[in-house]
């Protein structure tokens, strides 16, 4: 190749990759407002992404990829945590977390509830964002899990489902499945998401309580003077838990205050009915 096609080859090829960076820059802008729900953005996001800056959040925690990495990432908490949670935790999140154990803790920020309901309105916003599945794997709240991932001991040394090979969020399930099948679908894939405030083993308290033996759990609390619900049998109770959590309060300043459960109040109105009753099958099978 000599010099005048070189030459050529060089403005050719430079000429093409910019006309191609400016038609997918032009593609972007154009999909922006979808991608970002960018007509739902209200007085009370943008104060609350004022609010995220003043406070340096994003020097522990990311959003979009964005930020620090010694704090979980904040992209789709609202469907991780529910606004009561979020609520509390902001207002003293020594309650949730101990530095002794968990070797870090927030720093109490003293927000104003304005600041505070501003904020989650703001997250809420971001969570909404179609981010194309970036960053690829963030820092995750505890009981967060990246769908498809979250598989069990016996799976991981088995290298995957035994009849699927995919693990249990992956799985596609159908009408044709039975209800306690489609109940853990829903029980990992509702929003905000089941998973990533109870975990199903003994012991173990993520945001909510355990529900590990659930149906033993429900039977010895509706025999407790202490609860005031309405329900007479363990699927009931479950049932109950689902569409009205302050029904029954488990103890804890992690779970409640002022008598109201930080578990989100929208599953009722969500999910439908019978989606419900298979998240209650899928429950009271822990026995």
């Amino acid at each position: 190749m000599n010099k005048r096609q070189t030459r050529v080859f060089a403005i050719a090829s430079t000429a093409i990759a910019s006309l191609i960076f400016l038609v997918l820059t032009v593609d972007s802008h154009r999909q922006f407002p979808k991608l970002t729900n960018s007509d739902q953005i209200t007085d009370a996001v943008v104060r609350g992404q004022d609010a995220w800056h003043r406070n340096n959040c994003i020097n522990c925690h990311t959003i979009l990829g964005e930020g620090a990495y010694y704090a979980p990432d904040l992209t789709k908490i609202t469907q991780h945590r529910g606004a009561p949670y979020l609520t509390a935790f902001l207002k003293d999140p020594s309650q949730f977390y101990d530095e002794q154990t968990h070797r870090r803790l927030m720093p109490n920020q003293n927000l104003s509830d304005q600041e505070i309901e501003d904020l989650i309105a703001f997250m809420d916003w971001v969570s909404k964002v179609d981010n194309q599945g970036w960053p690829p794997r963030p820092i995750l709240v505890t009981g967060g899990s990246i769908p498809g991932t979250d598989l069990s001991l016996a799976q991981q040394q088995a290298g995957g489902d035994a009849a699927t090979g995919q693990p249990p969020a992956a799985r596609p399930v159908t009408s044709a499945n039975d209800p306690i099948a489609l109940g853990e679908a829903l029980f990992r894939s509702a929003v905000p998401t089941c998973a990533a405030c109870h975990s199903t083993a003994p012991g173990v308290n993520l945001a909510g309580p355990t529900l590990a033996n659930i149906a033993a759990t429900a039977e010895k609390t509706m025999a407790s003077p202490d609860y005031k619900g309405k329900a007479k049998t363990v699927e009931e109770f479950i049932h109950e838990s689902i569409v009205e959590p302050s029904a029954y309060l488990h103890p804890g300043p992690m779970y409640s205050a002022n008598g109201v459960s930080f578990m989100p109040t929208t599953y009722g109105k969500d999910l439908t009915p019978e989606q419900i009753d298979q998240l209650v099958a899928y429950l009271a099978s822990f026995k």
